[in-house]
């Protein structure tokens, strides 16, 4: 086997595997070259491993002559019998002349625990300014609706290295979707497009025919309405799983809410936000204030319907 092409979850975890499947000691014995970067992607997905192709390089032959006119094989083999420990690593046979190597020879490769550099290997570009980035996604937007045939207008606008997006007009509900789940991969699209292009992609916020702006208030109402239920009854209400913009909206109004606390458990996308009571906040049925209610809506904890921002 000449080559082979490994891949892992870093560009040296590749190459280590590569190493071992050829059968050799170190990278120095091999010609390494990176087919692909490793990529995180975005919250755990879309993630991409790094993949490498190492080719073994050829061994030079090298035939002496002895003093006594013999050729250099017969030495070689005493050679190896005078090595009998270390002979073979890992199954592959480690090259007696490198061992034998005088202690005062340097050596041009590099040292085997430093990562190869290849010459397909470009250091990476730094990412664009968020005013580059903030022009590359209005671009892409406007793009979007020429493609749909929607008109509306895109705005931008950067707050605290945040990017935020607008799209108005009223053809434009229809890059919303139903819960707001089109708005969501409108806002992920962008946000590969600007990371592809200006090798970076900043914090950003999409809201689409303002319907942000209105799940935003809507959310706000629904989790007041919970807290004076919390308030009166105690205990804890487990809300149903969101994405992180909702869930930030519900820790954002229950700050302003005394005697309320908020946190959120669980692993995505099953992540959702538990309203209880602060310590040493007692319900109004524990001390014997606050009358009941007969409000059959809120006997579950079920957020309004209209979804979730882009985040």
């Amino acid at each position: 086997m000449e080559w082979v092409e490994a891949q892992g979850k870093t560009v040296d975890g590749a190459i280590e595997a590569a190493i071992t499947e050829l059968g050799l000691d170190s990278p120095d014995q091999a010609t390494v070259e990176v087919m692909q970067e490793p990529t995180a992607g975005f919250l755990g997905l879309g993630g991409k491993e790094a993949i490498v192709k190492v080719t073994r390089k050829p061994k030079r032959s090298r035939r002496r002559r002895s003093r006594s006119g013999g050729s250099s094989e017969g030495r070689s083999s005493q050679q190896k019998k005078g090595n009998g420990k270390g002979g073979k690593k890992n199954g592959a046979q480690v090259s007696s002349s490198r061992r034998n190597r005088p202690k005062n020879e340097t050596s041009s490769k590099p040292d085997s625990r430093e990562r190869p550099v290849t010459q397909n290997e470009e250091p990476r570009p730094e990412a664009a300014p968020i005013e580059t980035q903030a022009e590359v996604a209005a671009e892409f937007l406007n793009g979007l609706l020429d493609a749909f045939g929607l008109e509306g207008d895109v705005t931008t606008r950067v707050e605290e290295d945040i990017l935020w997006m607008n799209v108005s007009g009223g053809q434009t509900e229809a890059l919303v979707g139903q819960k707001g789940a089109v708005m969501q991969s409108v806002l992920e699209l962008t946000r590969t497009v600007v990371q592809r292009k200006t090798f970076g992609a900043p914090r950003m916020r999409l809201d689409i025919a303002g319907y942000g702006e209105r799940r935003r208030e809507a959310l706000g109402i629904y989790t007041t309405r919970l807290t004076e239920r919390l308030k009166a009854d105690g205990g804890e209400i487990m809300l149903e799983p969101m994405n992180a913009a909702d869930r930030k909206v519900i820790h954002d109004s229950v700050v302003e809410i005394e005697g309320v606390r908020s946190f959120s458990e669980g692993e995505e996308p099953n992540r959702a936000v538990i309203l209880s009571l602060e310590e040493g906040y007692e319900p109004a049925k524990a001390s014997g204030g606050g009358e009941e209610t007969d409000d059959d809506d809120d006997t579950s904890p079920t957020p309004p319907s209209e979804g979730s921002p882009g985040q």
